[in-house]
């Protein structure tokens, strides 16, 4: 019989009167995860422990504009929630080129997220994922009409790991298409 610990796997023998020998049953053995579920894995579990990240968007003279952004959700499916305010500048030019990019930093490696975003104005969801933390943005609380969700979705994604910064995986993403 195989038995987990820890992420490894350890061989127990179990009493068998019939056997001499003891051989592992494989269907006993749970399924690994592949290298690409693991780097999904670990890209989600950076989004997911970020605090803050920065938003990069673009506007309309073709500048790349980076801001601090405070996700208020993140799916395993890499789709990011933000509060924006509706008449923003960034919300403009997100409406306007909605391709941005996502940078994380965890304790010791960093994700940068390729998505497409778009401004939600779904009143239910913004009190859903409000957060005490955004209130200095918008002292009215979630039903500030200025308060609106930016969900941003994933098209790719890669991290690196430290020691020297090279690139630990590359993920694409695509959403099933119903």
């Amino acid at each position: 019989m195989w038995t987990g610990r820890d992420g490894g796997w350890d061989a127990r023998a179990v009493e068998d009167s019939q056997h001499d020998d003891w051989t592992p049953d494989p269907t006993e053995q749970p399924q690994l995860e592949s290298a690409e579920d693991r780097a999904r894995r670990r890209a989600v579990e950076i989004a997911q422990d970020a605090h803050v990240c920065m938003l990069t968007s673009s506007a309309a003279d073709g500048a790349l504009l980076a801001r601090p952004m405070m996700p208020q959700q993140v799916t395993d499916d890499l789709e990011a929630w933000f509060l924006v305010s509706r008449t923003s500048q960034q919300a403009r030019d997100i409406m306007a080129r909605p391709q941005v990019n996502l940078s994380f930093e965890g304790l010791d490696d960093w994700l940068s997220v390729a998505g497409v975003a778009a401004v939600v104005d779904d009143r239910r969801l913004v009190e859903e994922m409000w957060s005490p933390a955004v209130e200095d943005w918008f002292p009215d609380g979630p039903s500030d009409p200025d308060a609106v969700l930016l969900r941003v979705d994933a098209a790719s994604a890669e991290y690196w790991k430290s020691p020297g910064g090279k690139v630990a995986s590359v993920l694409s993403y695509e959403k099933a298409r119903v």
